[in-house]
């Protein structure tokens, strides 16, 4: 599974993170952005905007002991702008 975030549409209210923050982060431009866990995949991908691409060019693999998590942070967001894809 992977996600990824709209930021142009992110409210930046920050549950994501609070919820998964092992998948989620924030900036300061008060967006939130993806990434891979180092724990889970061998190498930290920050898929934040600048260096990496964000929205669903930025999408992050999810390992599976963190997917009711990040399903959780999706069902949470404000603003229903996280997704979630199966990989295939």
């Amino acid at each position: 599974m992977k996600v990824w975030i709209d930021q142009d549409l992110c409210t930046g209210d920050g549950l994501c993170e609070e919820i998964a923050p092992d998948v989620f982060f924030g900036l300061d431009d008060g967006l939130f952005y993806v990434k891979e866990s180092e724990g889970n995949f061998g190498t930290e991908k920050l898929f934040d905007g600048a260096a990496n691409p964000a929205g669903p060019d930025g999408l992050a693999r999810i390992a599976d002991s963190g997917l009711e998590a990040v399903i959780e942070s999706a069902e949470e967001c404000p603003g229903e702008w996280i997704f979630i894809e199966v990989d295939g």
